[in-house]
């Protein structure tokens, strides 16, 4: 583990001192926790610190924190640069470095929560890079506090307002002696001093109670609508100096002695100090130093497990009929995205479910990558090649897939129907459905669960609360987390990972470690398989022309008797009818009479009803006794009377039938509008091909090309993983060593040092100096700063360690990319070595 220093034990001047001073863990912790540190990798860690300090960076790490870092941050914010641990405590508990309680002092198990928390809270903020220096002088870096803290007319987030010093700019030096005067303090020699002494006077506790005895009646109440802020009250003029003989009311009073400051024309302001000093020095009057609790509501671990299992094996059943109904093509795509409100309301029919549960199965099944669009010029929605793959798996690793989509999808099902803020109609599988915050919300929410004891459920307020509490959001962020909390609950239910409100055992491995980790994901499969009901291989057949499964039926089964009856009702048994249609789409499938009696003989638990048996050969006797050609179309029957009963009938007026002998009738429709016209006239055509076989007709699958599940959209760069953060670590160290080292120039013979090598730009040595430098250091072992030019012509400097030097090449450990590399000779402009050998 690399340790760098910043030499002698001295505290650090700045932040990139403070970083340099750091070891490797310690700034790998940094980057993992601010990863928008990492676009692109800093060059050193003086860069990495100015990265760190810029607004973008603190307001996004800000955002991240807990609500008492924030609330540490705060304090450090309205406090003196450098403060001190102790005054950093005084400030979150009110009480001073000996303990002596304020004038509103905090309970005292309270008290001694925010001192037992504090420590936590303040190496948190350290690990960010968000406050930095030594136990006694904690600093938080400038671009924090000028967010926290603003001198002008907005106050701090803590409540408090400028400072005295800060509220008294451009006022003239005789109005601050009036105002020294009227409060009972001594005339000084200029305005500095002045704002002293009455900074001095506002933050002795001591002091202001005395000056505060002897205010009228309502001074008080004044006060107490300004110190826990908003510290700006508004008045008449507040312009207008007051002195303490004139002051007739209690505001009035309060500005003669400068507890109350112009802050505008018609505005005056509380001064931080007064502020501080009767809040009884205090910071925050709420400091919320532990996570709110969550209570546990017990269940039965048992019906917990059962019930969302139950849920889970409906959810992968939905998504097998989803996939199946869309199987010959979905609707087509909007030129905006998405499907429209009424083929969203035609396949909620088709599965039996609302708007809103068939547009959360469609989002689910769009961010597992098992439908898509499929690019065509009428484009279209459809199963995708995945889709195949995942009705091929056993249904537990089906609902692991599903499960993983969703913790990690953006997209939110729950906005489809709603507008955005154009007023447009949000439609489901369109844009502008995805928010960042989603996977955060529910991969939280389900850990909390996880945390409570196997089988309890939770309130959605107290999971609210405690989400509120460890990462505050604005009140826009807040309101849409509220809902998307709502939602996760809700969702999680119906997707099987929680029942009855408690989180399922085998949801729990694809919290921890990870989402994605095949391990997790093998695990909660192993969990939920003994519960879910095994496949059956058999129906049983009823003399009302029904077949009853009295469970989940296996893929080929299902699949040839969805084809041969109808599916009459859904639920733990599933209800199939057989009528004449559907045993003529069976025949024209390709199957024969003979075939279907056979199936059905081998797949029932009962004797195949005579009145099924008749259906089937009665509807096999009459198939294909008409046969339908193109021609524009013709038919063709070797029975006359069946052609001239045909003729006759009126419901065949507008196909434009023409005989053309005694078996052979030409047709002006088209082959298939007329498959269809006859099929609905009760008869039983067959199409034919010009070879004048019987053309098998089955639905064809359609899919997209191969299709990747879309990308969650994040709200910032994502989290690096060990391997990239050790990299970047490296990489910063070693461009930190070649930026800061004391580098020898040879010509002086190791006599002379520059120390600032990039105002002197990349080394510069004769070839042959270089080349003697490379071998000596061969030898010793030690590392040299090299100037480099590659083939492209860009120039770099490196540290590098020297290995083997032979045929104009020298090979070297490059510090800076942490591997091997050699490197020609003529291509470095000089060398020169490290005063103290970095390796």
């Amino acid at each position: 583990m690399t340790t760098g220093g910043t030499g002698g034990g001295t505290a650090p001047r700045t932040l990139a001192e403070d970083l340099r001073g750091r070891d490797d863990d310690a700034l790998a912790l940094l980057l993992r926790a601010r990863p928008d540190l990492l676009s692109p990798v800093p060059n050193d860690l003086t860069q990495l610190a100015t990265r760190a300090s810029t607004r973008t960076s603190v307001v996004r790490a800000f955002e991240h924190l807990d609500r008492f870092s924030q609330q540490v941050a705060e304090a450090l914010a309205v406090s003196p640069d450098g403060c001190s641990h102790s005054a950093l405590t005084a400030l979150m508990t009110g009480t001073d470095a000996t303990g002596a309680a304020g004038t509103e002092p905090l309970e005292a198990a309270l008290a001694a929560a925010v001192a037992g928390a504090l420590p936590g809270a303040v190496a948190e903020l350290r690990a960010q890079a968000l406050v930095w220096g030594g136990e006694d002088r904690l600093r938080l870096v400038r671009t924090a506090r000028d967010l926290l803290a603003p001198a002008a007319s907005v106050p701090s987030a803590t409540g408090l307002g400028p400072s005295v010093a800060e509220a008294t700019v451009g006022m003239s030096p005789a109005r601050l002696q009036e105002i020294v005067a009227d409060a009972g303090l001594a005339a000084t020699h200029d305005p500095m001093s002045a704002i002293e002494a009455l900074a001095g006077l506002f933050a002795d506790g001591a002091g202001l109670a005395a000056l505060l005895a002897a205010a009228p009646d309502g001074t008080r109440a004044v006060l107490d609508r300004l110190v826990w802020g908003p510290p700006y009250g508004e008045v008449r003029d507040a312009t207008v100096p007051v002195r303490a003989a004139d002051a007739a009311t209690p505001v009035q009073w309060l500005m003669a002695r400068g507890l109350l400051l112009p802050a505008g024309p018609h505005n005056v302001l509380l001064p931080r100090e007064a502020a501080l000093s009767l809040r009884g020095g205090r910071a925050h009057r709420h400091p919320e130093p532990l996570a709110p609790y969550v209570d546990a509501v017990p269940r039965t671990a048992k019906t917990v497990d059962a019930t969302a299992a139950g849920q889970a094996f409906g959810a992968v059943r939905t998504v097998g009929e989803l996939l199946k109904e869309w199987e010959t093509g979905g609707p087509v795509v909007l030129r905006a995205g998405g499907i429209s409100r009424r083929d969203l309301k035609r396949t909620a029919t088709a599965l039996d479910l609302s708007d809103e549960q068939t547009a959360f199965w469609l989002e689910l099944a769009y961010a597992a990558g098992l439908i898509a669009s499929d690019g065509e010029v009428d484009e279209a929605y459809a199963p995708t090649p995945a889709a195949d793959e995942w009705l091929l798996l056993p249904a537990a690793r089906q609902w692991t897939a599903l499960a993983t989509a969703w913790l990690t999808a953006t997209r939110t099902a729950a906005l489809v129907g709603t507008r955005d803020a154009k007023g447009r109609v949000l439609s489901a599988l369109g844009p502008d459905l995805d928010r960042s915050l989603a996977p955060q919300v529910r991969l939280r929410a389900l850990r909390l669960l996880a945390d409570l004891p196997p089988g309890s459920a939770a309130g959605r307020e107290q999971l609210l609360a405690r989400l509120r509490w460890e990462r505050p959001l604005r009140q826009g962020g807040d309101a849409l987390r509220a809902d998307l909390l709502g939602w996760t609950l809700a969702d999680a239910e119906t997707l099987g990972l929680t029942g009855r409100g408690a989180l399922a055992a085998h949801a729990r491995p694809l919290l921890d470690p990870g989402v994605t980790d095949p391990l997790a994901v093998g695990a909660a499969a192993t969990l939920l398989t003994p519960l879910l009901p095994e496949p059956l291989d058999h129906v049983l057949l009823q003399a009302d022309l029904t077949a009853v499964a009295p469970g989940p039926l296996r893929a080929p089964l299902a699949e040839t008797l969805g084809v041969l009856a109808d599916i009459e009702s859904k639920g733990g048994a599933t209800v199939y009818r057989f009528t004449p249609e559907s045993v003529r789409r069976a025949l024209d499938a390709g199957r024969s009479a003979a075939e279907l009696q056979a199936f059905l003989t081998a797949h029932s638990r009962t004797p195949v009803p005579q009145p099924l048996s008749y259906l089937i050969d009665d509807v096999a006797r009459r198939h294909g006794t008409l046969r339908v050609g193109a021609a524009a179309a013709y038919l063709r029957c070797d029975d006359d009377s069946l052609l001239t009963e045909l003729l006759a009938d009126r419901r065949a007026n507008g196909l434009g039938l023409r005989r053309l002998a005694p078996t052979v009738v030409a047709a002006q429709a088209d082959p298939s509008t007329l498959l269809e016209r006859l099929r609905a006239m009760g008869l039983a055509p067959a199409a034919e091909s010009a070879d004048g076989d019987v053309v098998i007709t089955r639905a064809d699958a359609r899919r997209t090309p191969p299709r990747a599940a879309p990308v969650p959209v994040t709200e910032g760069p994502p989290v690096p993983h060990g391997p990239l953060l050790g990299a970047a670590v490296k990489a910063i160290r070693a461009g930190d060593r070649a930026a800061t080292a004391v580098r020898r120039s040879p010509e002086s013979n190791g006599g002379d040092t520059a120390a600032d090598g990039a105002a002197r730009g990349l080394p510069r040595s004769p070839a042959a100096d270089t080349l003697a430098t490379m071998q000596a250091a061969v030898l010793t072992g030690e590392s040299l700063w090299i100037g480099y030019v590659n083939a492209d012509g860009a120039a770099s400097q490196r540290v590098i360690a020297p290995v083997r030097v032979e045929g104009g090449y020298v090979t070297a450990y490059d510090h800076t990319t942490d591997e091997v590399r050699t490197f020609a000779l003529h291509r470095i402009t000089g060398v020169s070595e490290l005063a103290d050998d970095p390796a």
